[in-house]
C-alpha cells in the first residue's frame, strides 16, 4: 500500500500518468493535486474519476501550510512531482510567475514533506520531473548526458533548473530520498493547444495560419506522452535514490519537418489533397534565447531500469492526429474555456 501524492495530475503529462498509476495499481491511493489553471482540467481523468484508490484534491503547490495538510490527511509516503508552468513563450512574457510556481512550489512540497516525514525516509520518495530545457542548446553534434553541465537559456528553463538544484540540495543536506528525470519534448491526446503539435492539428482542421519560429530549423526530440508515463512508473519504483534519469525518444525532428508530416497526416485523415495545407506555413520572428537543438541520450535508463521508448513519431504521429480528430468536443471545450467549468459542476462550488 502507497500514499502517492501527484502534483499537477490534471495536466498533460499527470493526466497520462495518474490514468497509468490508478488503473495499475489498485493497491495504492493516487492523491491528484491540482490548482487547476488554465493548462489543469478534470475532463482528462473523467474514466477514472469514480475509482476508489483517487482521490482529487484543488490546491496550490505554493500554500504551505494546505500541501502539509494533504500530507497530514491522506498520510502522503510519495510524492510525483510534475505540476509547472512550462510555456517557453509564456515564460518570456511573465517570468516572476515560472520563478514563484517553479522554485517556490518545489520548496513547499520539500518543506511540507521534510515536516511530515520526521526524518523517517524508510519507504518514501520524493520524485521531480523535469525537462531536458535545463541543459541548454546543443550543435548539430552530441547528446545531453545525466552529468551535462546546467545551461539555461529562458526564465521557464532557469526556474526549472532551480528546482532541480533545490530537490539535489535537499538529499545531500538531510539525507532526502529523491530521484529526477529531465525529458524531451512530450506529444500525445490531452495536450493543451499552446503546445505546437496541438495546436497546429487544430489549425491544419480550420484552415488557419501555422506560425513557423524563424526557418523552422530547430531541432528537438520528441516522446510519446504514454511512453514518458511508462518511464516515471519505472523510475518511481526501481530507481536509485539521489541519481538523475534523462527520458528521450532518440528521435530527432527539425521543426519544419515535424510540421510537414503532420500536415500530410491531417490532410490524409482529412480526406484532402495531399499536402495542401503547405500554404498554411507563416515564418514569424524567431523567438528570444530560441534553442537551436536538443537530443536526449536515455542509456542509462535503457541500461539500468530497462526502459525505452514503444513508439516511433510516425505511429505516435498517427495516433495523436486521430484522437484529436475523434476527440473535437474536448478541443472546443479547451479553446472556448468551457472546460474550467468542470470542476464547478462536479464538485459543486463557485
Amino acid at each position: 500500500m502507497k500514499n502517492i501524492l501527484v502534483t499537477g495530475g490534471a495536466g498533460f503529462i499527470g493526466s497520462h500518468l495518474v490514468r497509468l498509476l490508478v488503473n495499475k495499481y489498485p493497491k495504492y491511493h493516487i492523491v491528484n493535486m491540482d490548482v487547476l489553471t488554465y493548462a489543469g482540467n478534470l475532463e482528462n481523468l473523467k474514466d477514472i474519476q469514480d475509482k476508489v484508490n483517487y482521490t482529487f484534491v484543488k490546491c496550490d503547490i505554493c500554500d504551505l501550510e494546505k500541501v502539509k495538510q494533504v500530507f497530514k490527511d491522506y498520510q502522503i509516503d510519495s510524492v510525483i512531482h510534475l505540476a509547472a508552468e512550462s510555456h517557453v513563450d509564456r515564460s518570456i512574457k511573465d517570468p516572476f510567475s515560472f520563478a514563484q510556481t517553479n522554485i517556490m512550489g518545489t520548496l513547499s512540497l520539500l518543506q511540507a514533506a521534510k515536516f511530515e516525514w520526521q526524518g523517517d525516509f524508510k519507504d518514501k520518495l520524493f520524485y521531480h520531473v523535469s525537462t531536458d530545457e535545463v541543459y541548454g542548446s546543443l550543435g548539430e553534434d552530441g547528446y545531453f548526458l545525466e552529468t551535462t553541465a546546467y545551461d539555461p537559456h529562458s526564465p521557464y528553463s532557469a526556474s526549472k533548473a532551480s528546482s532541480d538544484h533545490f530537490v539535489r540540495a535537499f538529499h545531500d543536506t538531510y539525507g532526502f530520498p529523491t530521484v529526477i528525470s529531465n525529458c524531451s519534448n512530450n506529444y500525445g491526446s490531452f495536450q493543451f493547444p499552446e503546445k505546437l503539435i496541438p495546436l497546429f492539428i487544430n489549425n491544419i482542421c480550420l484552415n488557419k495560419p501555422l506560425p513557423v519560429y524563424g526557418k523552422g530549423e530547430n531541432v528537438r526530440d520528441w516522446l510519446f506522452v504514454n511512453d514518458h508515463a511508462r518511464a516515471i512508473d519505472v523510475i518511481f519504483h526501481k530507481g536509485r535514490l539521489g541519481e538523475t534519469y534523462n527520458i528521450g525518444g532518440f528521435n530527432e525532428w527539425k521543426n519544419i519537418d515535424l510540421i510537414k508530416v503532420m500536415i500530410k497526416t491531417v490532410d490524409r485523415l482529412l480526406g484532402r489533397e495531399e499536402g495542401v495545407s503547405e500554404k498554411l506555413i507563416t515564418y514569424v520572428t524567431d523567438r528570444a534565447g530560441h534553442d537551436v537543438r536538443y537530443a536526449i541520450d536515455s542509456t542509462k535508463l535503457k541500461n539500468e531500469l530497462g526502459w525505452e521508448p514503444s513508439l516511433q513519431f510516425e505511429e505516435g504521429i498517427e495516433k495523436t492526429v486521430k484522437w484529436y480528430l475523434e476527440n473535437k468536443d474536448w478541443m472546443e471545450n479547451i479553446t472556448s474555456g468551457d472546460y474550467q467549468k468542470y470542476y464547478k459542476e462536479m464538485y459543486n462550488v463557485n
